[in-house]
């Protein structure tokens, strides 16, 4: 059974990629279990989790699955919230016996457009879609039935085009929302446009945070020092190597990372880098590989790895999409970057394998990191619709 549910967002007549009323948010009244949305609860006879090459002491395992898995968030209850970006839903997972294997899974929203978003904070969760947030009160009491959703803004850029939203707070209580570039390269007279804004859990005192990055899926905050942390995807079109992606550090409001006019912190872009210099943008904290299509990631606050991991930055990176056969992929696995003083040391791979380097083809794409109570880590991968479970045993 489900209950179809009136929300007022009259304003915005989006059309929904499976042709449902902008108006109408679905949320489920069961546990789904549906195999046509998602496959077994922990299956993984279509997985190829033999295929990874993991440090020594290091074990993948199936935390669960999850149709096109991408952000994720934790309630306070060990909930885990689970977003999508094709398939319009909003999902949670529960793991009930302490098994580390989900043995529930709720579908909370259906019907939405490009979900990315998922945030937890003080018992509520909330939904970024393209141009609209939306909150679920009191959502780990009520998975089974959830509330019908309150709209706290919709007034975001429509453009799909970098559309799709990774939504946090920060340590300072705001929600940290960014709008990406409507394009590969452009310039705008949008400020919204190429930023990261925040804004009260409401949707009050909305103020642009900083500005200049093209498309940022991920970030995060430093465990001591409480700054920000993020992923930018770099521009296309420039060749297989050209230009790194990167890894940010945003110590202050109103800091501009570069976007159009340089990329990495170095190069000029080759049709507005004219325009200005690339002295003049807060260089990255550390380049990545090209093309990687880096989103999220953590900070490695556990106890269960050893302890040289402590303090360490995770990655997942999603992989290439517009690299030459020849050249072959990038990306498709997890990284690794040690910092200091806000500067990356050394940048590695952490967990390889979810791309088969001689047919140039990829099983999984990693997406979301989350670092739980006991140290492990979950990973979620979009293109295989999984959860994985990252832990240690000496």
């Amino acid at each position: 059974m489900k209950t179809s549910i009136k929300v007022l967002a009259p304003l915005l007549l989006l059309l929904f990629a499976c042709g449902s009323n902008p108006d109408q948010v679905e949320a489920s009244v069961a546990p789904e279990t549906d195999l046509e949305a998602t496959p077994g609860l922990v299956d993984e006879a279509d997985l190829s989790i033999q295929d990874l090459s993991l440090p020594d002491g290091f074990k993948v395992e199936v935390f669960g699955r999850v149709k096109n898995a991408r952000s994720l968030a934790m309630g306070a209850a060990g909930t885990i919230f689970v977003s999508n970006r094709s398939s319009n839903n909003v999902y949670a997972v529960r793991d009930t016996n302490g098994d580390f294997k989900i043995d529930e899974r709720f579908t909370i929203a259906t019907g939405l457009t490009m979900p990315n978003g998922v945030a937890f904070k003080d018992g509520d969760l909330y939904v970024a879609e393209v141009s609209k947030l939306w909150r679920f009160k009191d959502i780990e009491n009520n998975l089974s039935d959830p509330p019908s959703p309150e709209l706290i803004y919709d007034d975001f850029p429509k453009d799909k085009h970098h559309g799709w939203k990774y939504i946090a707070f920060g340590p300072d209580g705001k929600l940290y929302v960014p709008v990406g570039a409507p394009c590969n390269i452009c310039e705008s007279k949008n400020e919204m446009y190429t930023s990261i804004m925040r804004m009260d859990p409401d949707g009050g005192n909305r103020e642009v945070y900083v500005t200049g990055v093209r498309n940022t899926v991920g970030f995060t905050w430093h465990p001591d020092t409480q700054e920000m942390w993020f992923t930018d995807n770099g521009r296309d079109m420039m060749g297989d190597d050209t230009p790194p992606c990167e890894l940010n550090r945003a110590t202050a409001q109103g800091q501009h990372f570069g976007y159009p006019y340089c990329h990495g912190g170095f190069i000029a872009d080759p049709e507005f880098g004219t325009k200005r210099n690339c002295d003049e943008f807060v260089k990255p904290a550390q380049n990545l590989g090209p093309h990687v299509a880096p989103l999220g990631l953590k900070f490695y606050t556990g106890d269960m790895f050893p302890n040289e991991y402590k303090g360490k930055i995770l990655i997942a990176e999603h992989g290439s999409w517009n690299r030459s056969k020849e050249a072959g992929h990038t990306g498709h696995r997890l990284t690794i970057v040690e910092e200091k003083d806000g500067q990356g040391l050394s940048y590695e791979p952490f967990i390889s394998g979810f791309l088969n380097a001689e047919t140039n083809t990829a099983w999984g794409r990693p997406v979301d990191i989350l670092v739980l109570e006991d140290g492990s880590l979950i990973v979620s991968d979009d293109l295989s619709g999984t959860l994985y479970r990252i832990s240690y045993e000496s």
